[in-house]
């Protein structure tokens, strides 16, 4: 099977088992969503969604976080991963989108990459599931879901696969297929033992098929 045809049939398969996939983070604006994505680096969305109602709640705007003092910040996330860090880069990615986009989220990949704690991953996710963007956000699931299964073929790094991908999904679905790349790589196709006997890519899946005489189904 070529490339393009391995991706259509993928593209097939999510779009009967996952019509409506979407992100797990709750969020109700794109500032609340660019502070959830922040936390959510190497931290679940359940936890993101368990600790940012009451953040938000005390700094509900980028004007109110701009002025925040990061250990205040700190105080309601300190469950999460990387409390510290993460408590800086929403203070400082406040305090520039006052500066420089008047405290609204830019739309665009390259302008939310301007605000502290905002990597291309992060950008990529803002920018499409808000903004509806064709982003294709790269994080752990996405860049070993893609390489087991064969759509990317030695990709080195995120941006390598990300490139990958557009390459061949069909632009109106890019945003939603980070979605189905994810949810099956956080539920199906997890890093320590994926759960083949549930797939339905094994026929099509290069992991599978190379090491299916080791898999018990």
């Amino acid at each position: 099977m070529n490339k393009a045809s391995l991706f259509e049939f993928v593209i097939r398969y999510f779009q009967k088992e996952m019509p409506a996939a979407e992100t797990e983070l709750e969020y109700d604006n794109p500032f609340e969503l660019i502070v959830a994505v922040i936390l959510s680096a190497q931290c679940t969305d359940k936890r993101v969604n368990l600790i940012a109602p009451e953040l938000i709640k005390r700094f509900p705007t980028p004007e109110k976080m701009a002025a925040a003092d990061p250990a205040e910040v700190f105080d309601y996330i300190k469950t999460c991963s990387y409390p510290n860090n993460k408590a800086k880069h929403l203070v400082g990615m406040a305090q520039k989108l006052m500066e420089l986009f008047d405290g609204k989220i830019p739309d665009d990949v390259d302008e939310l990459q301007k605000l502290p704690g905002v990597g291309r991953k992060t950008a990529n996710v803002v920018a499409s599931v808000f903004f509806h963007k064709p982003a294709m956000a790269v994080d752990t699931h996405v860049f070993r879901v893609a390489a087991r299964i064969g759509l990317t073929t030695g990709a080195k790094n995120p941006l390598q696969t990300e490139l990958q991908l557009i390459k061949y999904i069909p632009e109106d679905l890019i945003a939603k297929a980070h979605h189905w790349l994810i949810l099956h790589g956080r539920y199906t196709c997890i890093a320590r033992k994926p759960k083949c006997e549930i797939c339905g890519l094994t026929e099509v899946c290069n992991y599978y098929q190379n090491n299916k005489k080791g898999l018990i189904m």
